[in-house]
């Protein structure tokens, strides 16, 4: 079993006719070695040492010099030819942020990643320093384009750059200074509970969903920007001066790229359609969705939404190592890895295991509302006259986080690779079923009073027990918004492709075909959410890729997709799913005397009242 994200060592060896580069992978093994990659968070870390062999060459030089690497290609001499390019990808996640750069065959030749702080001021509450995000961005973009200098290359080879972040998280910035105002509000938060049970009380609600396709919760953008015009001094103020920049990671990071003289204040349509200030239909604002949570156009500085793929509309980097280099791709983490899987097709689908679990399923063209607890959601808009494609989406809050949560508040584990070892110290979960209902519960469930809960502990229970039951509980809430999306589409599907960090465990795959009664295909390259990016990118850029066919043949020529099967009983798997069903009810109403007392207690009007701001 491949446990969650060995890190690799090799020599360079690659098969430079598998991974198709000219003169790259003989330098940086970035065929082989690349797939396996420490867990952190919603990402994985390449952890690569390399010493330049190449495939077919005693040592994969030309004539001893740095910059004469070759993989056995006529052409690959001096380490590249005059057609090669390379696109850029920053990948802005929830506890890292990374710079890719990906060649023509869409395998990563540099990398590099840089963590940040997560802060928790109080309980429910999630936040980033938006300028640590910016700067870690920076940082590896120069560390990323040092390392692929260092192998020969030149940042002119770099053509353009993609942006993948992050969603619904909320960056407030001064128009004048360009500051932020507060601490970025972090998609898991849930300090707008109060405000998101008031909204659902209020005229009208019902028919929210259906205007931008996701239903008042503690998730979408739009809360959180009114918990901060409430509560933030300084945000209102800004506010009310008509200085307030609203932008969720993507826009804040453009924003800053390009200068802040420049002021390209710009969103994608995938990232704005988790605000719910935009018309899924029209792919819009729409001033009933403003008017609704109280917020004025006047006031408030919105992006500008454009397509996730364009040449222009999103600027270029004004200064660094890629000074210059045009910005010509952006779109929303999970969208993103449905590009990078290449799920162009309506029908296909895609999960990605990371800090929450997101599983989106192309639906075309024309947008699917839900009877059954799922998000519509922009599934990509590659512009040049398309018309956007839609997903069904079922996002689960704690994935990766469970780990994460073994490994920090536990103790259970140093590391969080180590969590599949644990695991397998015992044949099955032992009883145990664990709700990691942190943050409520999302799709298809929706229960925001619902609270972390572990059942079925006896004197016979071990950690290993736990850390299955954990992995166990990303997999039946997987299988649950599967169930939804059938019911939804009308149509079951028979595969799922899989990428993010947890998907490195063969132990969480397997069980995750056992669980669902399908088959899980996990691709060779797992960097899917950074290279949808790059994808959106290039396809803006004249002499790179061109169109959908050509992607899939470059992802069909791929060697090292791995599928897991079911291999237990129909029954079992029922019986395990029975019981996380029980124990998903049981979880219910943790919260809700708190919330009662509250309510009768405070009379501030503040707090049960529809925000007019």
């Amino acid at each position: 079993m491949g446990s969650l994200g060995d890190h690799i060592e090799t020599n360079g060896v690659t098969n430079g006719a598998t991974n198709g580069t000219n003169g790259v992978n003989g330098v940086n093994g970035a065929g082989a070695g690349h797939n396996s990659q420490p867990f952190n968070g919603r990402l994985w870390t390449a952890n690569v040492r390399v010493n330049g062999n190449t495939n077919g060459h005693s040592n994969g030089r030309t004539n001893g010099h740095a910059n004469g690497y070759t993989n056995g290609h006529t052409n690959g001499a001096n380490g590249h030819h005059g057609e090669e390019w390379f696109v850029g990808s920053i990948d802005q996640g929830t506890t890292s942020s990374r710079f890719l750069i990906f060649n023509r065959e869409m395998d990563p030749v540099a990398s590099h990643q840089i963590e940040f702080e997560n802060y928790y001021p109080e309980s429910g509450w999630h936040e980033h320093d938006a300028l640590e995000l910016l700067d870690s961005v920076e940082t590896c973009i120069e560390k990323a384009v040092k390392q692929f200098t260092s192998k020969g290359y030149s940042k002119s080879q770099i053509k353009a750059v993609g942006i993948t972040n992050q969603r619904e998280t909320v960056v407030c910035w001064d128009t004048i200074t360009g500051e932020p105002l507060c601490n970025a509000v972090v998609w898991p938060d849930t300090r707008t509970k109060d405000i998101v049970r008031d909204l659902k009380n209020y005229p009208g609600a019902h028919a929210i969903p259906e205007i931008c396709g996701l239903p008042l919760s503690t998730y979408p953008s739009s809360v959180k920007l009114v918990w901060l015009l409430q509560n933030d001094i300084s945000v209102r103020q800004a506010y009310e001066d008509g200085r307030l920049a609203f932008g969720t990671v993507d826009s804040w990071l453009i924003y800053r790229l390009n200068g802040k003289d420049r002021n390209v204040h710009v969103t994608d349509t995938t990232n704005a359609s988790r605000t719910m200030f935009m018309n899924l239909h029209t792919a819009q604002y729409d001033d009933r969705l403003l008017s609704f949570f109280g917020i004025d156009r006047n006031k408030v500085a919105l992006p500008k939404i454009v397509p996730s793929s364009d040449p222009k509309a999103f600027g270029s980097i004004a200064n660094g190592a890629l000074a210059g280099v045009r910005i010509a791709g952006c779109l929303g983490d999970q969208s993103s890895a449905l590009v990078g899987q290449c799920g162009f097709k309506p029908g296909q689908a895609k999960n990605t295991y990371g800090t929450g679990c997101f599983l989106l399923y192309n639906v075309g063209t024309r947008p699917v509302l839900s009877k059954y607890g799922l998000l519509a959601t922009v599934a990509y808009d590659l512009g040049k006259g398309k018309k956007p494609v839609y997903a069904l989406e079922g996002s689960i809050a704690v994935a990766g986080a469970g780990v994460k949560f073994l490994m920090n508040n536990l103790g259970f584990i140093r590391d969080s690779t180590k969590v599949g070892e644990l695991a397998e110290t015992v044949h099955d979960n032992g009883g145990v079923v664990f709700v990691t209902a942190f943050s409520g519960l999302f799709a298809p469930y929706w229960i925001d009073d619902a609270k972390g809960t572990l059942f079925g502990i006896t004197q016979h229970t071990q950690r290993g027990h736990i850390a299955r039951a954990t992995l166990e509980a990303t997999c039946f809430q997987t299988r649950a918004i599967l169930e939804a999306m059938e019911k939804d589409s009308g149509h079951r599907l028979h595969s799922l492709a899989v990428d993010g960090g947890m998907s490195n465990s063969d132990l969480t795959m397997q069980t995750q075909a056992d669980i669902s009664g399908i088959r899980v295909e996990r691709p060779s390259m797992r960097e899917t959410t950074a290279l949808g990016a790059a994808i959106a990118a290039g396809l803006a850029i004249e002499g790179c890729w061109s169109s959908f066919e050509e992607l899939q043949e470059l992802t069909d020529k791929k060697a090292g997709r791995r599928v897991f099967k079911p291999q237990v009983e129909r029954k079992k798997a029922q019986r395990m799913y029975q019981h996380w069903e029980r124990a998903v009810d049981m979880s219910r109403g943790w919260v809700r005397d708190d919330l009662e007392y509250q309510a009768e207690e405070s009379s501030r009007p503040d707090i049960l009242r529809k925000p007019t701001l």
